[in-house]
């Protein structure tokens, strides 16, 4: 099995050959970018399997760039930084990276973060293989392998985002999901318009699979909160 590719974002010189060195010497394939733009270009072209991300770049933010990943990508984003406040941790944590290790760091700590990602990474690919193909609720049917939904015998016309907002919801079936949750897994971020594009396509699923505005029999809205699949009687 091959080793994971690695992203390496950092313009600082030495900490950059640090890295790669360790990299390297541990089998690591990876690839390198020294500023915002050539990551995000790189990210897109080679789909790296971890990014390493320093936040300070010459040219933007490093949380910016975790918000442009998280677009169109859930790849694993370790960030690499100087900046040790809890306020930073917590903004960099919260746009969509997954750790968050603080400079100086030691080798053996930067090869412990690789190894539970990895770790994680292995899990939910084990995960998705022996996921079942198929959830029923009711009756509310998704064929996950087709990417088909149906209530009853009549199959749903559901968008995109609602098909995806109908996943997640059934995957969690019986757990509330918070709208910043929600937001991050269908989006990649959670900004306030993220917020309120989730009630549109909420609304347009309900009138899809639900019998009655009043009369909720799937999807259970938690006022401030975020939005629940129960299981239908």
């Amino acid at each position: 099995m091959n080793k994971p590719l690695i992203l390496v974002v950092e313009d600082d010189t030495s900490v950059k050959n640090l890295i790669t060195t360790t990299l390297k010497a541990h089998g690591y394939r990876y690839l390198t970018a020294v500023n915002g733009e050539t990551a995000i270009l790189e990210a897109s072209s080679h789909n790296p399997d971890i990014v390493l991300l320093d936040l300070g770049l010459p040219d933007t933010d490093g949380v910016s760039v975790i918000g442009k990943i998280r677009t169109w990508s859930n790849m694993p984003i370790i960030v690499i930084s100087a900046r040790s406040e809890d306020t930073d941790k917590i903004e960099a944590l919260d746009a969509g990276a997954d750790d968050y290790l603080t400079k100086p760091f030691s080798v053996e700590e930067l090869l412990a973060r690789l190894r539970v990602t990895q770790r994680r990474l292995l899990i939910m690919k084990d995960e998705s293989v022996a996921e079942a193909s198929t959830f029923i609720n009711g009756d509310l049917r998704i064929d996950y392998a087709a990417g088909c939904a149906y209530l009853g015998s009549e199959e749903l016309h559901l968008t995109p985002i609602e098909y995806k907002l109908l996943c997640l919801l059934s995957r969690n079936i019986g757990k509330v999901l918070t709208h910043t949750f929600i937001t991050q897994n269908i989006w990649g971020s959670s900004w306030e318009n993220d917020v309120a594009s989730l009630r549109v396509f909420m609304a347009t699923l309900r009138k899809k699979i639900e019998k009655g505005e009043n009369s909720p029999q799937y999807i259970q809205t938690h006022i401030g909160v975020g939005y629940r699949m129960v299981k239908a009687e």
